[in-house]
């Protein structure tokens, strides 16, 4: 499973490397220069959903009652609640830091390692952030849409966050092979689960499945960087240019704030 693992990230790596000596590719969106090399790793990432990560999330889903998974989905958010943890300190959100802090104090004891989810039950907010959204922060172009091999929709700048997050994620500190390799594909397979009905919605209401999830990733990553507060096109600073494509630079700024100069790109 080691072995799996490192071809996994080796792949990884390689996609982006082929896919920024591609960036030459002109696309009819300009957030996409890449879509026809995208639209083939699409088609190759249904093949796969549909031969292996479907039925076993379907079949997941089947077998454990709700109340299982309920506590195998809280158990990797409080994970995730650590990452968001350092991502806000990070893009100086200090009062996110502090709830995210006080949700993987309160989950880790009270909720028995994060099964339980209390931190919720006493309104503490959850402030997920990655570092693609740390780079973001620091004003680091997105880059055009890319679809990653297995992890799909994503951008050059969120391509390197992912890697990051994967690298630095709670599950990969474990020095046991068998139980790191079992904690990431049980929590591939729940997260997939969660997502069956979304996945299916979005292939039976698009015309263009492709360009649908193209669209709502980009818009979603904009609203995940500015904190649910994204900008109007005309007060992004070049207009001209697909909003995906210039945002962001410094949304902690946005708040009638001038970030300081030497953080602007």
């Amino acid at each position: 499973m080691r072995v799996w693992l490192r071809l996994r990230i080796g792949f990884f790596i390689f996609a982006l490397l082929v896919l920024q000596g591609c960036a030459s590719l002109k696309g009819p969106d300009p957030s996409d220069p890449l879509e026809p090399l995208n639209r083939k790793v699409t088609a190759f990432n249904d093949v796969a959903d549909d031969v292996v990560l479907r039925p076993v999330a379907v079949l997941y889903g089947q077998v454990l009652p709700v109340v299982v998974r309920k506590g195998i989905g809280n158990f990797f958010s409080n994970q995730s609640d650590v990452m968001s943890f350092f991502n806000s300190l990070a893009q100086l959100k200090l009062e996110a830091a502090a709830k995210n802090a006080m949700r993987v104090g309160i989950n880790t004891t009270m909720g028995l390692g994060g099964i339980i989810d209390w931190a919720t039950e006493f309104k503490i907010d959850k402030h997920k952030e990655d570092f693609g959204q740390t780079m973001a922060f620091w004003g680091v172009s997105s880059g055009p849409y890319v679809v990653l091999p297995f992890f799909g929709p994503s951008t050059i700048r969120d391509s390197f966050g992912l890697y990051v997050d994967v690298k630095t994620d709670v599950n990969q500190q474990f020095k046991d092979n068998a139980v790191r390799n079992t904690l990431t594909l049980l929590r591939l397979t729940d997260k997939r689960e969660r997502y069956l009905t979304l996945s299916d919605a979005v292939k039976q209401a698009s015309l263009d499945p492709y360009t649908f999830t193209r669209d709502a990733y980009l818009q979603k990553r904009l609203n995940d960087i500015y904190d649910g507060n994204p900008p109007m096109m005309e007060d992004l600073e070049d207009p001209d240019q697909a909003t995906p494509m210039v945002a962001p630079n410094q949304p902690g700024a946005r708040a009638n704030q001038e970030p300081p100069k030497a953080f602007k790109p």
